[in-house]
């Protein structure tokens, strides 16, 4: 999906947890496609420097910041795109949280907790203030942000996995709930991406082997968040127009044969394979006593 230029032209665009990765790619494709955007972080350095970094690259760009787990905030949020531009065109539910790794007795419960709480408070608290505002005029794009274990269970991924499945049923009961509307409400899976979030891992005592894996796996499958971004971008733009209940997801096939190509050249001459991940051990949680399974 080549991305054209202007077909966002004077609309206005949210993304939650834009400050790096997938998020910051998106905003930066939205605003070549003539978007104005507002983005957004709970971290007032990491929001000023991306203002800085997109309005150095031409954008038209304000930044708010704004912790997704409380509803106040997202609502604030809205009323900064609408103080900022004017009006409220496209929202991505962007920002998410990955949980230790391990199985989910042994997972500390406040890492648990904070998935839970930003992946799907989150998406709760954005597609309400968005909905707030597009409903009423009929129009715009709602877009939320799915992932490994929306169609299927994510063991000792357990909390990223389950808040996945949620995002992807509740996103599509809104949009059977919202059709008469005429606001689009979309999910997009973007696949496996070579982001902040996905090199560095938290596992519990035990269990790294896992982190060893994912290693394997990124360097075969992860790929630059500009590719998904323009993913987001069809999705927002005028090819779905009238539509909802859209699931995008990622093609797999393609970014797994250019992944194979490159490992079995850096094997054909020798190089050592990069690391992609690093990770830390965490000790388990003892409520029920520090389980002593590993695989």
């Amino acid at each position: 999906m080549a991305q054209q230029k202007d077909v966002l032209a004077g609309k206005v665009a949210v993304i939650t947890g834009s400050t790096q990765g997938l998020g910051l790619a998106t905003a930066r494709s939205f605003a070549g496609a003539g978007a104005a955007v507002v983005v957004s972080n709970h971290l007032p350095e990491d929001v000023a420097r991306a203002v800085d970094l997109l309005g150095r690259q031409g954008a038209r760009v304000t930044g708010h910041v704004c912790d997704v787990r409380e509803r106040a905030q997202a609502f604030s949020l809205a009323e900064a795109a609408l103080s900022a531009f004017g009006r409220l065109d496209i929202w991505v539910n962007n920002a998410g949280v990955t949980a230790v790794q391990g199985p989910t007795v042994a997972v500390p419960p406040a890492s648990f907790l904070r998935v839970v709480e930003t992946n799907i408070l989150g998406t709760y608290h954005g597609s309400l203030a968005a909905l707030r505002h597009m409903a009423p005029a009929r129009a715009g794009k709602l877009i939320n942000i799915v992932g490994q274990g929306e169609d299927r269970p994510n063991p000792y991924g357990n909390a990223y996995g389950s808040s996945k499945a949620w995002i992807r049923h509740f996103t599509m009961g809104l949009a059977k709930e919202e059709h008469a509307t005429g606001v689009g409400i979309f999910t997009l899976n973007p696949g496996l991406l070579d982001t902040e979030l996905t090199r560095r891992m938290q596992v519990v005592a035990g269990y790294e082997s896992r982190a060893r894996a994912f290693d394997t796996i990124a360097r075969l499958m992860a790929v630059p968040p500009e590719e998904s971004a323009r993913l987001a971008l069809h999705l927002a733009g005028p090819a779905t127009d009238g539509r909802t209940g859209i699931q995008l997801r990622a093609p797999l096939l393609g970014r797994l044969l250019r992944g194979l190509t490159r490992e079995l050249a850096r094997l054909a001459l020798r190089r050592p394979a990069p690391r992609r991940v690093s990770y830390v051990s965490l000790p388990a949680d003892d409520a029920f006593g520090a389980p002593d399974r590993a695989p």
